[in-house]
């Protein structure tokens, strides 16, 4: 464990103290590389425009032509947070803006796999749609689009992820990732590209003289949708994504939402009115995946789409249900995984520099939640495969993978297929996660493929677990209301949460839970109360200690205590 501090430039910090910015906020804006207080205006008026998008015209004319003949559209949206919430904006933009034959599939994990295959391209076509619309997928459904076709539908694909070495040809594509888009932020979720994709097709409604910027819809509302599925796909929060956020959390603390995130809040036991990104990320967001993990997201899609309160409380208990029994799966899974692993070196010794596991009662539906967790607990490239349930293919493993920074998972499993052809039936991802599947016989094959490659990519720098944090707190920030002001700013994927670091001086410790390490500390001459979630042995009694900032409420009284996320206590 090594705690480091980030570099804050002093003409920056001092240009964004100067315009106003308290001095803590300046601080930790300068550290994340905002250059003056211009960036940090999240009007709508400062979102990128449309027009940069490489393909929007084109879609939106698609579009528009589509709602004049009174087409049938369907919307085939991934299985995860982002699909869903993409989905949502998709139907409810397209209604909004005069289509009257709005459809929706969203492809079975375990069955379709994930993107636009030629089955859902003709179950789609079953339904008598004219139009195919893929959201937060098809860049790379080369086949699926070629079959919708060839089936004689139109084909609009509107993604975010990385292309392959051929794009479908669609009739037409938007994805601020695809060759020649100048677009700047290339990090927008599937369902930031669909709500542009929407602000594009009003003003192409707008040129025809179907409404004017009197009459037009709104598209504002749908900001909440889209500010969620943003911050729980873990896209990077660039200026123009927190923009996106920031609009969305504003409309939800004022109490501007659709009826289900209204009820996915309630069920979570979390305050709408003081909405934060953390609870995208951790509450929301894990709600509606789980039902893309274990059952049927049409159900996070539905919760989305219901104007009904009563029928938005009873899909977001659903959820909340589905939720808890994926907490209980994945719990049983990670000890199971973190025993197979822990088997592997002794308890002096280093962990592997990459690790692979497998168990036939393994759910697929959560590999990719457990080895996350792999990683996080060993700080190594880590793998977690589970037997497919596809009728057919029971003799296949699917794999999900997360990474470390430094090793970039999606490149390495290409070197694998390159060195050991035909092990890897698919594969794909990005640097930090990436999925594959692979015959039975082949994971003793893989596991010490992969672990070659990271033999020869991984260093003992690389291998060592670092937190980046903001440094010392004075103590005339240890206070509440300016921690809730912290809260209330948007964090997240590239824009870190702030973290700081100090030694401080533990008073006492204890275990709570039997698994949490509650804490007396002296901070700079004061005592706090400091937590450490999931950690169980004990700190010296001077130690440098990286913490995130909270409040504990307790008979009224509000004090601020330290959430501890990591202590370095060697050189």
């Amino acid at each position: 464990m090594k705690i480091t501090n980030r570099e804050i430039p002093p003409a920056t910090l001092a240009a964004l103290r100067q315009a106003g910015i308290h001095p803590l906020l300046a601080q930790l804006y300068a550290a994340r590389g905002v250059l003056s207080a211009d960036e940090l205006n999240d009007g709508l008026g400062r979102l990128l425009p449309p027009a940069g998008l490489l393909g929007i015209d084109a879609a939106a004319r698609l579009l528009a032509d589509a709602i004049a003949r009174d087409l049938r559209l369907c919307i085939v949206a991934d299985y995860d947070c982002d699909g869903a919430t993409a989905c949502a904006v998709a139907v409810r933009g397209l209604r909004l803006l005069g289509a009257r034959h709005v459809d929706y599939l969203v492809p079975d994990r375990v069955v379709d796999g994930y993107g636009l295959t030629a089955s859902i391209a003709r179950r789609v076509k079953e339904r008598g749609a004219d139009m195919l619309i893929t959201v937060d997928n098809g860049i790379s459904s080369v086949e699926g689009v070629a079959e919708a076709r060839a089936l004689g539908m139109q084909v609009l694909v509107t993604d975010h992820h990385l292309p392959g070495p051929a794009l479908p040809e669609a009739d037409a594509l938007v994805n601020p990732n695809q060759p020649d888009c100048s677009f700047e932020s290339k990090s927008m979720a599937g369902v930031g590209v669909v709500f542009y994709v929407l602000l594009a097709l009003r003003a192409e409604l707008r040129a025809r003289g179907v409404f004017d910027r009197e009459s037009q819809p709104r598209l504002e509302p749908l900001l909440p949708l889209v500010a969620l599925g943003t911050v729980a796909d873990v896209v990077k929060l660039d200026a123009n994504n927190r923009r996106l956020v920031a609009q969305g959390l504003k409309r939800i603390r004022a109490g501007q939402m659709q009826p289900g995130l209204a009820a996915l809040f309630d069920a979570a036991g979390r305050k709408s009115r003081v909405a934060t990104t953390f609870d995208f990320g951790f509450a929301l967001g894990p709600r509606i995946n789980a039902a893309g993990r274990l059952a049927d997201m049409t159900l996070g899609i539905e919760c989305l789409l219901t104007e009904d309160r009563t029928r938005a409380a009873e899909l977001a208990r659903t959820l909340d249900a589905i939720n808890r029994e994926r907490r209980v799966i994945e719990g049983g899974m990670r000890e199971q995984a973190l025993l197979m692993v822990e088997s592997l070196f002794d308890e002096s010794e280093e962990p592997p520099p990459a690790v692979c596991v497998f168990d036939p009662d393994f759910h697929e539906g959560v590999v990719g939640i457990v080895a996350s967790r792999l990683k996080d607990k060993l700080h190594r490239p880590s793998f977690v495969f589970a037997a497919s349930a596809a009728p057919g293919h029971e003799h296949e493993l699917k794999g999900s993978g997360r990474s470390i920074p430094g090793f970039h998972l999606r490149d390495a499993l290409d070197l694998v297929a390159k060195r050991h052809p035909g092990v890897l039936l698919r594969f794909g991802g990005h640097a930090m996660a990436a999925g594959c599947t692979i015959a039975e016989e082949h994971l003793e094959v893989f596991e010490q493929a992969l672990a070659q490659v990271a033999q020869e990519w991984l260093d003992a720098a690389t291998l060592t677990r670092r937190i980046e944090t903001d440094g010392p707190l004075a103590r005339e920030y240890c206070d509440a209301d300016l921690v809730d002001q912290l809260h209330q700013e948007v964090w997240g994927q590239g824009f870190a949460a702030p973290t700081f670091s100090e030694e401080v001086d533990v008073l006492s410790q204890r275990l709570v839970g039997e698994k949490h390490l509650s804490l007396k500390l002296r901070h700079r001459g004061q005592p706090v109360d400091g937590i450490w979630f999931g950690h169980t042995d004990p700190l010296p009694e001077r130690v440098l200690i990286a913490f995130r900032l909270d409040v504990n409420e307790w008979r009224g009284e509000r004090k601020v205590q330290f959430l501890l996320e990591g202590a370095q206590t060697g050189a």
